[in-house]
């Protein structure tokens, strides 16, 4: 194995400036103008930040090592899995507000540059309590389990804009706009400037990525406790979440169970990290398990859909017949 590198402050600057560079590409070039992100398109895009994600990986075995690269890839599709449980809810967001199609990208846009500070900021100090603390470990093994056991067992709720503090101070302290003003998040009415609806949409966003937060950050830190492959395998995986929404948001249906199998995955990574150190299993052997999980809860979901649909389908015909 080649010699550890050590991670210096220039290799943190690299890393997001070529985020930065990508994503003012993204807005300024690709979307700078308002419009209905087909399948196709986001398709495209959600293959791209998987290459990005998986080219990342690659360069890291010969410059940190093969487990740092394995823990890498291993804190990405744990990160992005549990980001598919955020598309359910934006998606749920998006019909409540009545958002149209042609602006969603520009809120999911800002949403994840908020998501990006959010979550580094969350990463430094879940980072700095643990190399303090090491028993921090435990405390978030303990809150992953409970969390995942809580999410098994939940009822499906909705979205209830009502509720969210952070909404209501906004609609306390702002003046609103009724009407949607292009993608724009503040227009001016009768002289003045208000937020617009879309701006509430991406205050909503922000909310609901913190907390999803919550469970995706103590979830990276089973797999390692390194700073810099914790921040980089989390933004890249929430770099690829508005292509995936685009791809997932008309078969959501056909997700049904995938719910029940990110609650397996939180258990499963929360008794990981309680478990003592040398009972653990090896990042490849979780990597495995994770995958695993989360194929069988898809697989399920599938086949019950496509069944579901079949009969469905048949007992048209049968109806025809009669």
């Amino acid at each position: 194995m080649p010699p550890t590198a050590d991670i210096q402050w220039w290799h943190w600057a690299v890393f997001i400036l070529v985020i930065l560079f990508f994503l003012a590409l993204d807005l300024g070039v690709f979307h700078r103008r308002a419009h209905v992100v087909k399948f196709g398109e986001a398709l495209m895009w959600t293959g791209v930040w998987f290459s990005f994600a998986m080219l990342f990986a690659w360069g890291l075995r010969p410059w940190l090592g093969s487990e740092q690269a394995l823990q890498f890839l291993t804190g990405y599709i744990i990160e992005l899995s549990l980001s598919m449980d955020n598309v359910f809810v934006i998606a749920m967001i998006f019909a409540y507000f009545r958002v149209p199609a042609a602006y969603q990208h520009r809120v999911l846009f800002w949403g994840i540059m908020g998501a990006l500070i959010m979550r580094g900021v969350m990463i430094g100090v879940g980072s700095a309590l643990i190399a303090r603390f090491h028993w921090m470990l435990y405390i978030f093994g303990a809150f992953l389990v409970v969390t995942g056991a809580k999410m098994l067992f939940a009822k499906e709720e909705g979205v209830h804009p009502e509720k969210n503090p952070i909404l209501k101070l906004t609609r306390r302290l702002f003046s609103l706009s009724q009407d949607f003003d292009e993608t724009r998040f503040i227009t001016r009415q009768e002289g003045r400037r208000t937020l617009t609806p879309l701006a509430l949409v991406l205050v909503m966003v922000e909310t609901t990525d913190l907390i999803f937060a919550l469970d995706s950050i103590p979830a990276i830190f089973a797999v390692t406790t390194d700073p810099f492959i914790v921040f980089t395998s989390n933004v890249c995986a929430i770099l690829g979440l508005r292509s995936l929404y685009f791809v997932l948001a008309g078969a959501l249906a056909y997700f049904r169970f995938l719910k029940y199998g990110l609650s397996i995955v939180l258990v499963f990574v929360g008794l990981k990290m309680l478990l003592p150190e040398h009972w653990r299993m090896s990042t490849s052997h979780a990597l495995i398990v994770v995958v695993g999980i989360l194929f069988v809860a898809i697989a399920v979901s599938l086949a019950v859909a496509w069944r579901e649909k079949y009969l469905e389908k048949r007992k048209g015909n049968a109806a025809k017949l009669d």
